[in-house]
Protein backbone atom coordinates (compact mmCIF):
# COMPACT_ATOMS: atom_id res chain seq x y z
CA UNK A 1 0.00 0.00 0.00
CA UNK A 2 1.56 3.26 -1.20
CA UNK A 3 2.10 6.23 0.99
CA UNK A 4 -0.47 8.36 -0.51
CA UNK A 5 -3.29 5.75 -0.27
CA UNK A 6 -2.15 5.10 3.82
CA UNK A 7 -2.75 8.60 4.68
CA UNK A 8 -6.51 8.60 2.58
CA UNK A 9 -7.61 5.73 4.61
CA UNK A 10 -5.90 6.68 8.36
CA UNK A 11 -8.10 10.59 7.40
CA UNK A 12 -11.27 8.44 6.82
CA UNK A 13 -11.22 6.66 10.28
CA UNK A 14 -13.30 7.78 12.86
CA UNK A 15 -12.04 11.10 14.63
CA UNK A 16 -12.46 9.54 18.13
CA UNK A 17 -10.11 8.25 20.58
CA UNK A 18 -9.16 4.71 21.39
CA UNK A 19 -11.20 4.89 24.64
CA UNK A 20 -14.28 3.15 26.47
CA UNK A 21 -15.75 4.03 29.39
CA UNK A 22 -18.32 2.14 31.02
CA UNK A 23 -21.42 4.25 30.24
CA UNK A 24 -19.98 3.54 26.29
CA UNK A 25 -19.52 0.03 26.85
CA UNK A 26 -22.62 0.03 28.06
CA UNK A 27 -24.81 1.87 25.14
CA UNK A 28 -22.97 -0.51 22.67
CA UNK A 29 -23.97 -3.58 24.53
CA UNK A 30 -27.54 -2.40 24.58
CA UNK A 31 -27.97 -1.01 21.44
CA UNK A 32 -25.56 -0.19 18.62
CA UNK A 33 -27.17 2.71 17.21
CA UNK A 34 -27.65 4.49 20.21
CA UNK A 35 -23.80 4.60 20.70
CA UNK A 36 -23.78 5.95 17.33
CA UNK A 37 -26.16 8.17 17.98
CA UNK A 38 -24.38 9.69 21.07
CA UNK A 39 -20.52 9.18 19.93
CA UNK A 40 -20.54 9.85 16.36
CA UNK A 41 -23.73 11.86 15.32
CA UNK A 42 -23.43 13.51 18.67
CA UNK A 43 -27.10 13.94 18.44
CA UNK A 44 -29.01 15.92 21.58
CA UNK A 45 -30.81 15.14 23.86
CA UNK A 46 -33.34 16.22 26.46
CA UNK A 47 -32.40 17.07 29.85
CA UNK A 48 -33.96 14.46 32.28
CA UNK A 49 -35.31 15.19 35.33
CA UNK A 50 -34.08 11.58 36.82
CA UNK A 51 -30.43 11.92 35.81
CA UNK A 52 -30.38 15.76 36.78
CA UNK A 53 -31.56 14.58 40.21
CA UNK A 54 -28.73 12.05 40.53
CA UNK A 55 -26.23 14.35 39.40
CA UNK A 56 -27.32 16.95 42.45
CA UNK A 57 -27.47 14.33 45.08
CA UNK A 58 -24.22 12.83 44.34
CA UNK A 59 -22.71 15.82 44.29
CA UNK A 60 -23.96 16.63 47.75
CA UNK A 61 -22.86 12.78 49.32
CA UNK A 62 -19.03 14.01 47.40
CA UNK A 63 -19.65 17.37 49.17
CA UNK A 64 -20.37 16.36 52.76
CA UNK A 65 -17.07 14.42 53.53
CA UNK A 66 -15.40 18.65 52.94
CA UNK A 67 -17.08 18.69 56.30
CA UNK A 68 -15.80 16.88 59.56
CA UNK A 69 -17.00 13.66 60.61
CA UNK A 70 -19.38 15.45 63.52
CA UNK A 71 -21.30 17.18 61.19
CA UNK A 72 -22.04 14.76 58.14
CA UNK A 73 -25.39 14.51 59.60
CA UNK A 74 -28.40 14.14 57.46
CA UNK A 75 -30.29 17.48 58.53
CA UNK A 76 -26.93 19.74 57.04
CA UNK A 77 -26.87 17.13 54.04
CA UNK A 78 -30.73 17.64 53.06
CA UNK A 79 -30.23 21.89 53.51
CA UNK A 80 -27.26 20.92 50.73
CA UNK A 81 -29.36 19.81 48.37
CA UNK A 82 -30.99 23.11 46.99
CA UNK A 83 -27.69 24.97 46.71
CA UNK A 84 -26.27 22.20 44.71
CA UNK A 85 -29.15 22.69 42.41
CA UNK A 86 -28.59 26.52 42.03
CA UNK A 87 -24.71 25.21 41.65
CA UNK A 88 -25.94 22.91 38.77
CA UNK A 89 -28.40 25.26 37.04
CA UNK A 90 -25.72 28.23 36.97
CA UNK A 91 -23.57 25.99 35.12
CA UNK A 92 -25.92 24.33 33.02
CA UNK A 93 -29.08 26.79 32.38
CA UNK A 94 -31.00 24.89 30.10
CA UNK A 95 -31.72 22.50 33.02
CA UNK A 96 -34.33 25.46 33.53
CA UNK A 97 -36.39 23.93 30.86
CA UNK A 98 -36.99 20.92 33.30
CA UNK A 99 -39.42 22.93 34.95
CA UNK A 100 -40.83 25.10 32.39
CA UNK A 101 -44.41 25.76 32.21
CA UNK A 102 -46.57 26.16 28.61
CA UNK A 103 -46.10 30.04 28.77
CA UNK A 104 -42.20 30.00 29.28
CA UNK A 105 -41.98 30.61 33.20
CA UNK A 106 -41.38 28.66 35.92
CA UNK A 107 -43.17 25.69 37.81
CA UNK A 108 -42.53 26.25 41.82
CA UNK A 109 -44.40 23.67 43.03
CA UNK A 110 -42.96 20.95 40.78
CA UNK A 111 -39.14 22.23 41.25
CA UNK A 112 -40.38 21.70 45.04
CA UNK A 113 -41.44 18.62 44.52
CA UNK A 114 -38.14 17.42 42.65
CA UNK A 115 -36.28 18.44 45.42
CA UNK A 116 -38.09 17.08 48.38
CA UNK A 117 -37.45 13.62 46.18
CA UNK A 118 -33.23 14.43 46.09
CA UNK A 119 -33.84 15.30 49.46
CA UNK A 120 -35.27 11.57 50.62
CA UNK A 121 -32.77 10.40 48.52
CA UNK A 122 -29.74 11.73 50.44
CA UNK A 123 -31.70 10.86 54.11
CA UNK A 124 -31.86 7.58 53.03
CA UNK A 125 -27.99 7.48 52.05
CA UNK A 126 -27.63 7.55 56.31
CA UNK A 127 -29.76 4.73 56.84
CA UNK A 128 -27.14 2.44 54.60
CA UNK A 129 -23.95 3.74 55.34
CA UNK A 130 -22.64 6.15 58.38
CA UNK A 131 -20.79 8.90 57.40
CA UNK A 132 -19.02 10.00 60.41
CA UNK A 133 -17.22 6.58 60.65
CA UNK A 134 -15.91 7.45 56.69
CA UNK A 135 -13.03 9.02 55.53
CA UNK A 136 -12.61 8.27 51.50
CA UNK A 137 -9.47 8.24 50.31
CA UNK A 138 -10.88 9.34 46.81
CA UNK A 139 -14.21 10.99 45.93
CA UNK A 140 -15.10 11.37 41.88
CA UNK A 141 -12.02 10.11 40.99
CA UNK A 142 -11.37 9.79 37.61
CA UNK A 143 -9.50 7.10 36.34
CA UNK A 144 -7.49 5.76 33.30
CA UNK A 145 -5.17 3.04 32.02
CA UNK A 146 -3.81 1.76 28.68
CA UNK A 147 -4.28 -1.32 28.25
CA UNK A 148 -1.33 -3.27 25.60
CA UNK A 149 -4.10 -3.51 23.05
CA UNK A 150 -3.98 0.30 22.54
CA UNK A 151 -7.97 0.49 24.03
CA UNK A 152 -7.95 3.19 26.95
CA UNK A 153 -10.68 2.81 29.59
CA UNK A 154 -11.73 5.56 31.48
CA UNK A 155 -13.82 6.86 33.93
CA UNK A 156 -15.23 8.18 37.46
CA UNK A 157 -15.44 6.26 40.48
CA UNK A 158 -17.86 7.83 43.16
CA UNK A 159 -15.81 7.19 45.93
CA UNK A 160 -12.93 4.65 46.71
CA UNK A 161 -12.04 3.50 50.40
CA UNK A 162 -8.72 2.11 51.82
CA UNK A 163 -8.82 0.13 54.70
CA UNK A 164 -5.70 0.44 57.19
CA UNK A 165 -4.71 -2.79 56.13
CA UNK A 166 -4.61 -1.19 52.55
CA UNK A 167 -7.38 -3.25 51.19
CA UNK A 168 -9.33 -0.95 48.64
CA UNK A 169 -13.59 -0.62 48.26
CA UNK A 170 -14.95 0.76 45.09
CA UNK A 171 -18.11 2.58 45.99
CA UNK A 172 -20.94 3.45 43.71
CA UNK A 173 -24.38 5.78 44.87
CA UNK A 174 -27.10 4.82 42.45
CA UNK A 175 -30.79 6.79 43.13
CA UNK A 176 -32.70 4.41 41.43
CA UNK A 177 -33.64 0.84 42.38
CA UNK A 178 -31.87 -1.99 42.52
CA UNK A 179 -32.28 -4.48 40.18
CA UNK A 180 -33.91 -7.67 40.07
CA UNK A 181 -31.42 -10.50 40.88
CA UNK A 182 -31.71 -11.68 37.25
CA UNK A 183 -30.49 -8.50 35.92
CA UNK A 184 -27.05 -7.62 38.23
CA UNK A 185 -24.98 -9.02 36.45
CA UNK A 186 -25.51 -5.34 34.25
CA UNK A 187 -24.94 -3.07 37.26
CA UNK A 188 -21.97 -5.13 37.99
CA UNK A 189 -20.33 -4.84 34.70
CA UNK A 190 -19.86 -1.13 35.77
CA UNK A 191 -18.14 -2.35 38.80
CA UNK A 192 -15.52 -4.88 37.57
CA UNK A 193 -14.64 -2.39 34.77
CA UNK A 194 -13.56 0.00 37.29
CA UNK A 195 -11.83 -2.28 39.42
CA UNK A 196 -10.42 -3.62 36.00
CA UNK A 197 -8.69 -0.51 35.68
CA UNK A 198 -7.97 0.22 39.29
CA UNK A 199 -6.17 -3.35 38.81
CA UNK A 200 -4.19 -2.00 35.93
CA UNK A 201 -3.43 1.14 37.28
CA UNK A 202 -2.35 0.05 40.75
CA UNK A 203 -1.55 -3.33 40.62
CA UNK A 204 -4.06 -4.36 43.61
CA UNK A 205 -7.46 -6.14 42.74
CA UNK A 206 -10.09 -4.47 45.01
CA UNK A 207 -11.40 -5.86 47.92
CA UNK A 208 -15.02 -5.53 47.09
CA UNK A 209 -17.23 -3.88 44.82
CA UNK A 210 -20.66 -1.68 46.65
CA UNK A 211 -23.37 -0.80 44.71
CA UNK A 212 -25.53 1.86 46.95
CA UNK A 213 -29.42 1.77 45.52
CA UNK A 214 -30.78 5.31 47.12
CA UNK A 215 -33.79 4.52 45.51
CA UNK A 216 -34.79 1.41 47.43
CA UNK A 217 -32.86 1.27 50.87
CA UNK A 218 -30.05 -1.34 49.32
CA UNK A 219 -26.86 -2.11 49.34
CA UNK A 220 -25.31 -4.76 46.76
CA UNK A 221 -21.55 -6.30 47.62
CA UNK A 222 -19.77 -8.12 45.28
CA UNK A 223 -15.50 -9.45 45.88
CA UNK A 224 -13.75 -9.82 42.40
CA UNK A 225 -10.84 -11.87 42.16
CA UNK A 226 -8.21 -11.30 38.97
CA UNK A 227 -9.42 -14.41 36.95
CA UNK A 228 -13.00 -12.35 36.33
CA UNK A 229 -11.08 -8.92 35.91
CA UNK A 230 -8.97 -10.31 32.87
CA UNK A 231 -12.61 -11.92 31.78
CA UNK A 232 -13.84 -8.63 31.87
CA UNK A 233 -10.74 -7.22 29.98
CA UNK A 234 -11.32 -9.69 26.92
CA UNK A 235 -15.01 -8.71 26.97
CA UNK A 236 -13.60 -5.34 26.28
CA UNK A 237 -11.38 -5.83 23.84
CA UNK A 238 -14.18 -8.03 22.09
CA UNK A 239 -16.31 -5.06 22.47
CA UNK A 240 -14.17 -2.41 20.89
CA UNK A 241 -12.94 -4.92 18.34
CA UNK A 242 -17.40 -4.74 17.08
CA UNK A 243 -17.15 -1.24 17.53
CA UNK A 244 -14.18 -0.60 15.27
CA UNK A 245 -16.24 -3.08 12.47
CA UNK A 246 -19.40 -0.95 13.00
CA UNK A 247 -17.22 2.53 12.78
CA UNK A 248 -16.00 1.54 9.54
CA UNK A 249 -18.45 -0.52 7.55
CA UNK A 250 -21.19 1.76 9.04
CA UNK A 251 -23.37 -0.78 10.06
CA UNK A 252 -24.73 0.04 13.55
CA UNK A 253 -27.95 -2.62 14.23
CA UNK A 254 -30.88 -1.30 16.46
CA UNK A 255 -31.43 -3.42 19.22
CA UNK A 256 -35.58 -2.93 20.77
CA UNK A 257 -34.92 -3.26 24.86
CA UNK A 258 -37.72 -2.60 27.30
CA UNK A 259 -35.36 0.61 27.93
CA UNK A 260 -36.60 1.90 24.34
CA UNK A 261 -39.58 3.96 25.74
CA UNK A 262 -37.11 6.37 27.05
CA UNK A 263 -34.86 6.81 24.19
CA UNK A 264 -34.58 10.73 22.56
CA UNK A 265 -33.73 9.19 19.34
CA UNK A 266 -37.26 6.74 18.20
CA UNK A 267 -38.09 8.99 15.71
CA UNK A 268 -34.74 8.15 14.04
CA UNK A 269 -34.69 4.93 14.26
CA UNK A 270 -35.51 2.06 12.04
CA UNK A 271 -37.31 0.12 14.78
CA UNK A 272 -39.89 2.54 14.78
CA UNK A 273 -40.29 3.30 11.71
CA UNK A 274 -37.58 5.97 11.46
CA UNK A 275 -34.56 6.67 9.43
CA UNK A 276 -31.44 7.79 10.92
CA UNK A 277 -28.87 10.53 9.33
CA UNK A 278 -26.50 10.38 6.52
CA UNK A 279 -23.58 8.58 8.38
CA UNK A 280 -21.02 11.18 9.06
CA UNK A 281 -17.75 8.81 8.46
CA UNK A 282 -16.55 7.56 5.10
CA UNK A 283 -17.22 3.66 4.81
CA UNK A 284 -14.31 1.54 4.62
CA UNK A 285 -15.29 -1.77 2.54
CA UNK A 286 -14.04 -4.79 4.02
CA UNK A 287 -12.21 -6.24 1.19
CA UNK A 288 -10.67 -3.04 0.79
CA UNK A 289 -7.68 -4.32 3.82
CA UNK A 290 -4.88 -6.82 2.49
CA UNK A 291 -4.70 -10.68 3.14
CA UNK A 292 -4.01 -10.44 6.72
CA UNK A 293 -4.32 -7.40 7.64
CA UNK A 294 -7.31 -6.45 10.02
CA UNK A 295 -9.19 -2.84 9.85
CA UNK A 296 -8.11 -0.93 12.79
CA UNK A 297 -10.48 1.99 13.19
CA UNK A 298 -10.72 3.45 16.50
CA UNK A 299 -13.19 4.58 19.22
Amino acid sequence: MGTTEKAGRAASRAPLSSSLSPSRAADFMRCPLLYRFRVIDKLPEKPSAAATRGTVVHAVLERLFDSPATDRTAPRARAMVPGEWERLLAAKPELAELFATEDGGQDPERLAGWLREAEQLVERWFTLEDPTRLEPAERELYVETALESGLTLRGYIDRVDIAPTGEVRVVDYKTGRAPAPQYRGDALFQMKFYALVLWRLRGVVPRRLQLVYLGSGDVLTYDPVAAELEAVERKLLALWAAIREATETGNWQPRQTKLCGWCDHQALCPEFGGTPPPYPLKVIPAQSDPPGQGRMGQV
